[in-house]
């Protein structure tokens, strides 16, 4: 079970810090351009850029808290918070008209409630 919770908050911090650093580094203009961006084109470009930071926050502490022995606990609350962004974004992406990014969406979110449930519950990091 560890090994499976480690697998999947390595998976998602990946992605979240793939999303982090284009939403935070790749111009508003081009981002909007991309299939499945067009929703950008509807926030500011400030908005998407808190967001990428964000997701760099998420992917930093879905790993280093635990892998530093530093406030590991941090881990589970970083899934819980991905999972209340996973559900903004599917709300996003289904007012935009981009349902194959909602399934995405979906699949990162119950990685994250496994992660959450995981850690906080039968495999915690501390004793």
């Amino acid at each position: 079970m560890n090994l499976a919770l480690w697998i999947a908050a390595g998976l998602l911090a990946v992605v979240a810090l793939a999303g982090g650093i284009s939403k935070t580094f790749v111009p508003w203009e081009r981002l909007r351009k991309i299939r499945g961006g067009e929703w950008v084109g509807h926030f500011s470009v400030g908005f998407v850029k808190t967001l990428g930071v964000l997701e760099i926050l998420a992917a930093v502490g879905l790993i280093l808290p635990a892998v530093l022995d530093v406030a590991p606990d941090v881990v589970p609350v970083t899934a819980t918070c991905w999972v209340l962004l996973m559900v903004g974004a599917m709300i996003t992406h289904l007012r935009h008209g981009s349902p194959r990014f909602m399934v995405l969406n979906l699949i990162y979110l119950a990685l994250a409630a496994f992660v959450a449930w995981g850690r906080f519950g039968p495999e915690p990091f501390t004793a």
